[in-house]
C-alpha cells in the first residue's frame, strides 16, 4: 500500500500494532526515481511468524521529491482534505490502546480496518487534476487521487518462480522482463519476485461542474515471490556487490530486450556466491535456526569441542532462516516496470530514514538484528537441551566468528 501523509502512516503503525505487526526495515526507493520511502509491517516473533507469515509493504509519499510546484501544491491540498480512517476505526484504535478488545470489538475492528484498503473505482478529484498529477509522476496520482491506500497487489508464494514466470508469458499475461533478485540456485537466498504489469481499470472522476466521467487508471498488478535464506551482513555485502557488478556489465534496457544477456551475466557473477547450506553456514553468509535431534542425549554422553562436532554427529541440526523482508532494488524494479515513460528517470539516492521514522512515530526495527537474535536464541536453547555449556566450545578453526556471535556491523 501507499499513503500520502505522516499522519496516515503513524495511524497505520498503531493499527498494525493491534495485529502484532511491527515496522521492520527502511527502504529508499528514490534510487529508482520513485518518490516514496517504505517499511514492511510484519510479525517479528518466531511463533507469530509461524502462525501468520504475512507482511504489508507500506510506502509514504515524499512531496519533497516532486519537482513540479503546481503538482506538489495540489497534492498537499487534496491529501489535507481526506481521512482514510473511519471515525469508528479511530475510536477502536484508541480503545484498544487503553484496555484491549473483547470478541465483538475485535470483529468490528477487522471490518472497519478493511475499509481503509478497499478500492471502489471512484476518484476524489477531477480528471484534469488526475492528468496533472499523473503527468508529474504516476505514483503521485495513485496515492493522492483516491479515498485511501487501496491494496496495490497481493503477492502469492511459489516454489518455482522461473516456471511461474514462463507460464505467465505463455498465457499472454505480460510479465515483466526478468525475475528480480538473485538467479536460480540450489539453495535459494533472500527473495525473488516477478509480476505481470498493471492493467487499466475504469475509474469515475467528479468534474468541477459536478458531472461524473469515466476514465482509466493502471496501478494494481499481480506479483509472485519465492523466498530463501536470510543473509548476514557479510552475505548481503557479497550479494550487493555481485548484483552491482552484473548490472554494471549488462544494463537492462527499459523494454527488457536484453533480458537473456542480463540473466546470463547475473548467473555468471553469482557463481562466486556459495550454493550449499554447509558453506553458507560455515562462512557466516546466512542465518540458521538450530534444533536438537529428538534422539540425541545430553549430559556426559556428549563431549564436543566445537559446534561442528555436534552438527557432524547429528545431535544438532541447522536449517536456513527464511528471509521475511524485502530488497530495495527488487522492489524498485517491480515499481519501475509499471511506470511507463517514468522508468528512465535519472536515479539519484535521497534516503531520509530520520524523516521517515519521524512520520512513523517510531524507529523501524533492524531486520538483520532480528535474524541474528533468532539464530542466537535457537542455538542457546539447543545447547541447553543437550546439556552443553557454550563456553566449553572452541571457535571454528577457520577463524570465523563463533556461530551466533554478533556481526561487526549492520549495513
Amino acid at each position: 500500500i501507499r499513503v500520502g501523509t505522516a499522519e496516515e502512516l503513524s495511524m497505520l503503525r498503531r493499527l498494525f500494532a493491534i495485529m502484532g505487526m511491527a515496522p521492520v526495515g527502511y527502504y529508499d526507493l528514490s534510487i529508482a526515481g520513485i518518490p516514496v520511502h517504505s517499511t514492511a509491517f510484519r510479525p517479528i516473533g518466531e511463533s507469530a511468524l509461524r502462525a501468520s507469515p504475512f507482511r504489508i509493504f507500506t510506502s509514504l509519499l515524499r512531496l519533497d521529491l516532486i519537482t513540479n510546484p503546481q503538482a506538489r501544491e495540489i497534492a498537499a491540498k487534496v491529501l489535507a482534505q481526506r481521512d482514510i480512517f473511519t471515525p469508528r476505526c479511530r475510536a477502536l484504535i484508541d480503545l484498544f490502546e487503553k484496555r484491549g478488545f473483547d470478541d465483538g470489538e475485535a470483529r468490528e475492528f477487522v471490518l472497519e480496518a478493511a475499509k481503509i484498503f478497499r478500492s471502489n473505482g471512484q476518484a476524489t478529484v477531477s480528471s484534469a487534476v488526475y492528468r496533472t498529477l499523473h503527468a508529474t509522476h504516476p505514483l503521485l496520482a495513485d496515492i493522492v487521487c483516491f479515498k485511501g491506500p487501496h491494496i496495490n497487489h497481493l503477492t502469492l508464494h511459489t516454489l518455482d518462480i522461473d516456471a511461474a514466470h514462463s507460464a505467465m508469458a505463455a498465457r499472454g499475461m505480460n510479465p515483466k522482463a526478468i525475475v528480480e533478485g538473485p538467479p536460480r540456485r540450489s539453495c535459494p537466498i533472500l527473495l525473488r519476485q516477478t509480476s505481470f504489469k498493471a492493467r487499466p481499470e475504469p475509474v469515475e472522476f467528479v468534474e468541477e461542474d459536478g458531472r461524473r466521467v469515466t476514465g482509466a487508471h493502471a496501478a494494481r498488478f499481480g506479483e509472485i515471490e519465492q523466498r530463501g535464506a536470510a543473509l548476514t551482513a557479510k552475505g548481503r555485502a557479497l550479494y550487493d556487490r555481485l548484483l552491482s557488478e552484473a548490472q554494471a556489465a549488462v544494463s537492462l534496457t527499459p523494454d527488457g530486450a536484453n533480458a537473456l544477456a542480463f540473466n546470463e551475466e547475473l548467473a555468471r557473477r553469482f557463481a562466486a556466491f556459495p550454493d550449499d547450506d554447509e558453506t553458507l553456514r560455515r562462512e557466516k553468509l546466512a542465518f540458521f535456526h538450530y534444533s536438537v535431534d529428538p534422539s540425541a542425549r545430553g549430559g556426559e554422553s556428549l563431549s564436543p569441542s566445537t559446534l561442528e562436532d555436534l552438527l557432524r554427529t547429528g545431535a544438532l541440526r541447522a536449517e536456513p532462516i527464511v528471509y521475511e523482508d524485502f530488497l530495495p532494488v527488487s522492489a524498485a524494479g517491480i515499481f519501475r516496470s509499471n511506470l511507463g515513460e517514468h522508468g528512465e528517470e535519472e536515479l539519484i539516492e535521497r534516503a531520509d530514514r530520520r524523516a521517515f521514522e519521524a512520520a512513523l512515530g517510531a524507529p523501524v526495527l533492524d531486520e538483520l538484528a532480528l535474524y541474528e537474535e533468532a539464530e542466537t536464541r535457537s542455538l542457546e536453547a539447543s545447547l541447553q537441551t543437550l546439556g552443553v555449556d557454550r563456553a566449553w566450545l572452541q571457535p571454528p578453526k577457520t577463524g570465523a566468528a563463533p556461530i551466533g556471535a554478533a556481526e561487526s556491523s549492520h549495513n
